[in-house]
């Protein structure tokens, strides 16, 4: 039976996904440092495996993995890196903590669950590393300066292990939302008053479970990123063929 081990998979986009792939008959692995949480997933979902884990937390990780791996001989089908914190504010209004929780989630947290499930990941064959971007990352966003450069780390970090694991059979791609209807939508961040909440969790649920079961083209092509909702799809595109100070009016303007 294949399995996903899921950070941060006690609620949100984490447990919509949980539950995806659930419902396709995988071992489910949720792991998450709200222990209220998990108590209720836990109740709802019983034959699933849950634990604690702090991302920010090597030692964590290797425990929580190793932990999770026992039920499953020894191999991990999906690592989803969904955990993560978004602190909305401009720079100089947001705290030195929120600036350093941001960094040491969304950024020490998605490479040090690369790192720790890369042996299970490797022994596995066609094995997936699944890490949670943004579309905050298409260009910066002010309002929430860091957790949008976090996800651009989280681009590049699955841009470099897709050429990195590949030799070792193992496939890396990110998925994109923009605002999804989570605890993690602040609606203190500007863009989500143009832009509005228009994603479920369930839909980047689905991109998840497509992105590791990719068409022939997709592995073909080494498709790493996977956009949710037509908002995302048309801001990656203009990114990408419009001029740089017209991608910045754009995003200018969605920040308010």
């Amino acid at each position: 039976m294949a399995s996903i081990f899921i950070s941060g998979g006690a609620a949100g986009i984490g447990l919509a996904t949980a539950e995806r792939f659930d419902r396709e008959g995988w071992t489910v692995g949720v792991y998450d440092v709200d222990t209220d949480a998990l108590a209720a997933v836990q109740a709802a979902h019983p034959t699933w495996i849950t634990g604690e884990l702090d991302v920010r937390d090597a030692e964590q990780w290797a425990r929580a993995l190793s932990e999770f791996t026992a039920h499953t001989g020894g191999t991990l089908d999906v690592l989803d890196n969904n955990a993560g914190v978004l602190v909305a504010g401009d720079l100089d209004a947001i705290s030195p903590e929120a600036v350093k929780a941001q960094v040491d989630i969304d950024v020490l947290g998605v490479t040090l669950g690369a790192q720790a499930a890369f042996p299970y990941l490797k022994a596995t064959p066609g094995s997936h590393l699944v890490n949670i971007a943004s579309a905050s990352a298409i260009y910066g966003q002010p309002g929430i300066a860091t957790y949008s450069a976090s996800k651009f780390y989280v681009a590049g970090l699955t841009e470099a292990l897709e050429l990195e694991w590949a030799p070792h059979g193992v496939r890396v791609v990110g998925i994109w939302p923009l605002w999804a209807k989570t605890a993690l939508a602040d609606p203190g961040a500007k863009s989500t008053q143009t832009l509005g909440i228009r994603i479920t969790p369930e839909q980047v649920a689905d991109k998840v479970w497509q992105s590791v079961n990719p068409t022939p083209r997709d592995r073909r092509l080494h498709r790493t990123s996977y956009s949710v909702g037509a908002q995302t799809t048309v801001l990656a595109n203009a990114s990408k063929f419009a001029p740089n100070f017209a991608t910045r009016l754009i995003n200018k303007y969605l920040s308010g």
